[in-house]
Order: C-alpha cells, then sequence, then structure tokens
C-alpha cells in the first residue's frame, strides 16, 4: 500500500511540474507574437518578407523535432527536457536581435528548432502522467500553456504600449523563463530506456491513424499560428489600431484558449471529443467570418476570441486518440506532434505569402476555410474518448493512483 501511495505522489508531482513547463513554453510563444511587429520594423522587411522569415521556424522545427525521441533515449526524459527547455526559453532573444531579413532568418529557425524538440518531449512526457493518472489531463495541461501564453502576452502587450525595446524585454523574459523552466523539471518523470532496449529511429514514417489525426490537428494550428502571429498585424495594417490594442488583440486570443482548455477535460467527459471538437469548429468558423469582415478593432478581436475558443481543445484531443489508436501509440503521438507543429510554424508564413499577393483579409478567410474541416472530419478523434481502451504497455504495470 505504501508503494502505492509513493507511486501516487510522484506521478501528482509530476503533473504539476511537467504543467509548469508548459506555461513556460507557452510563455515564450506569447512573448515572442505580441512583438512581431516591433521585430518586423526592426529589421526592415515586408509583409511578404515577414511571411518567408516566419517559415524559418518550420524548416527548424521539421528538421530537429525528430531528434527528441533520440534525446530523452540517451540522457532519459528528465534531463532531456530540461535542456531542452533551457535552449527554448534563451532562444527567445534572437529575432528581436536580427537587423535584417537574413539574420531573421537564422534566428527564427534556430527558435522553432529548440521550440520543437522541447514541444515533442514535454507533451511525451503529459501523456505518460495521463496514462497513470487513468483520467483526461492533456486538455488541462495545454490550457496551462494558453494560460503561460497569455502572460507573456499581456506581459509584451504592456511593453508594447510602453514603446520599451523588445531586446531588452525578451532578454529579461528569457531569463525569468529559463530559470522556472529549469526547476519545474526537476519533479517530472524520470523515464529512462530499458538497458537492451534500442534507441528510436530519427527518422520514421507515422501510421495512418497519425496521419488522419493529424489533419484535423492541422487545421486547428494553422488557425492558431495564424491568430498568434498575424493578430496585432491584422489590427495594426489593416484597422489601423495601436501598438497597445493591436497587442491586446493577441491577449484576448490567448485568453479564450486559456480558459477553454482549462475546463476542457470536463467538458470532453460531459459531451464526448467529437461532439466537443465539431461545435468548437463551429465557433472558429464564425470568428474567421466576423473576422473577415470586421470594419473597427473590436469586432475583428470579439472575432479572434472566438476562434481560440472554438480550436482550444482540438490539439491536446489529438494526442490523446493518438496515444489510443493503433498499435504503436509512441510513434502516433510522434507523428501528431509533427503534423500539426509544422502545421501551426508554416501558418504565419503562408498568412504572409497571401497577404502579400492579396490581403490579409483573403488570408483570414483561408483560415475561415480550413476552420470548416473541424466540422467535417472530427469523427477521427472518436478514439481520444476515456471509453476506448488504451494501448499501454507501461501504464498496465503501474498501480492505480485513483482512490
Amino acid at each position: 500500500m505504501s508503494g502505492v501511495i509513493q507511486d501516487r505522489h510522484e506521478v501528482r508531482r509530476a503533473r504539476y511540474a511537467v504543467a509548469a513547463v508548459f506555461a513556460v513554453h507557452g510563455a515564450v510563444t506569447g512573448s515572442f507574437a505580441t512583438r512581431v511587429p516591433w521585430i518586423q520594423d526592426h529589421a526592415s522587411v515586408s509583409a511578404g518578407q515577414l511571411g518567408l522569415a516566419l517559415a524559418f521556424p518550420a524548416l527548424g522545427a521539421s528538421l530537429a523535432m525528430p531528434l527528441a525521441g533520440s534525446i530523452s533515449h540517451r540522457f532519459g526524459a528528465r534531463n532531456a527536457l530540461r535542456g531542452l527547455i533551457a535552449l527554448w526559453t534563451l532562444s527567445l532573444v534572437l529575432p528581436s536581435l536580427a537587423p535584417n531579413l537574413p539574420t531573421l532568418c537564422l534566428a527564427l529557425f534556430v527558435y522553432g528548432a529548440t521550440a520543437g524538440m522541447a514541444d515533442v518531449a514535454m507533451n511525451a512526457l503529459g501523456v505518460e502522467v495521463e496514462n497513470r493518472m487513468g483520467r483526461s489531463i492533456m486538455s488541462g495541461l495545454h490550457g496551462l500553456w494558453s494560460a503561460g501564453a497569455l502572460i507573456g502576452s499581456a506581459a509584451g502587450t504592456l511593453a508594447a504600449h510602453l514603446g520599451a525595446d523588445a531586446r531588452l524585454h525578451h532578454a529579461l523574459a528569457a531569463g525569468v523563463l529559463t530559470v522556472v523552466g529549469v526547476a519545474s523539471c526537476s519533479w517530472v518523470l524520470d523515464l529512462q530506456p530499458a538497458e537492451d532496449e534500442a534507441p528510436p529511429p530519427r527518422f520514421a514514417l507515422p501510421p495512418r491513424s497519425a496521419l488522419l489525426i493529424g489533419a484535423v490537428g492541422f487545421c486547428a494550428v494553422f488557425a492558431e499560428g495564424a491568430s498568434l502571429d498575424w493578430s496585432a498585424v491584422y489590427l495594426r495594417d489593416r484597422l489601423e489600431a495601436s501598438a497597445g490594442l493591436a497587442a491586446a488583440c493577441t491577449t484576448g486570443f490567448t485568453l479564450t484558449m486559456a480558459l477553454a482548455r482549462i475546463v476542457g477535460d470536463k467538458v470532453v467527459d460531459l459531451y464526448g471529443s467529437v461532439r466537443t471538437v465539431r461545435v468548437g469548429g463551429v465557433l472558429a468558423v464564425l470568428g474567421g467570418l466576423l473576422i473577415v469582415v470586421a470594419d473597427h478593432p473590436a469586432a475583428a478581436m470579439g472575432g479572434f476570441a472566438l476562434m481560440g475558443l472554438g480550436i482550444a481543445v482540438v490539439v491536446p484531443l489529438c494526442f490523446a486518440a493518438a496515444g489510443r489508436s493503433g498499435s504503436n501509440p509512441s510513434l502516433a503521438i510522434a507523428g501528431v506532434a509533427t503534423i500539426t507543429y509544422t502545421s501551426g510554424l508554416i501558418a504565419p508564413s503562408a498568412i504572409g505569402g497571401i497577404a502579400e499577393a492579396t490581403s490579409l483579409t483573403v488570408s483570414f478567410g483561408l483560415v475561415t476555410v480550413l476552420a470548416c474541416g473541424l466540422v467535417a472530419f472530427a469523427g477521427v478523434l472518436r478514439a481520444g474518448d476515456r471509453d476506448r481502451p488504451k494501448v499501454d504497455r507501461r501504464a498496465a504495470a503501474v498501480p492505480d493512483p485513483r482512490p
């Protein structure tokens, strides 16, 4: 009995620790997103050039994300996450230092590479904690990510309103977040590979189930990435909003996502994954339409808030469904992570390219069309419902921590 209590305490502590890491990761993203207009002006790049630069995080993440599994296998999950989250938080300072397009592209490449590896490592640990607890926690963890993004974007909004130099702002934020992130990793699960366990392949094709689930996640994360990186620019350039109000739009978007994800586990338990995502898809489509037709900043801000509310729980449910689909959950999770995360990183580039050729209004018209995919294809997430059996050999060997 004492062993069960000890394991229960360890898992609960690990849950809080990985939640703190999720929040730190989100805070870096929020800190960056609100200062994109400043970075654009400092580097003297057009909307199209900014879109090109924002493709480099996708390239960096695509090349680096497959390495996360090998790093965890070599150093253990705890040490790997500690190092990766430190690299990610410190990379925040790089984009604001870039004086021109080539250096901005290089900075964003490193930014994306470190972001992707840390993201894969922390989600893998989150899924493991969920399996050991025997109940859904992934939406809540992603809610803490959104809460962190909200804190980061709120600080960025204040800094933008005060006209603060983003280089100083990001240096201070990186220092604080590095300390918090590294300290939190001391209590995550210290998973170690078996002595005879072969290292995972650096590159492997995801199973078909992951491709279908990842396609749903792609639609949601595309909308998320576009909104995070372009909402402030949208209000400033299209609706002539002030820098402070434009940054506040990003804050409102992250606020609705944070609130929806925090209560998301209970909603999914009541209504199921499929119905939850379909209703969310309808809200996201309505938000996209409001953004496209808005002729006042307040209307556009409402549209971005609805967009955040609609897509909030999709990614956590994609990870949950991947972890319970097929005979190799870890490979499915990695595949879904790659698809969804890459979507979020290519979205800003695509939005910029379309805006350069047409307008930002047309760009968010595309986001609205993709949001329709959440309504149409939500059925593939049925595997994520809690009444479906889980495939996890390690979880079967751990005593159920629930009273």
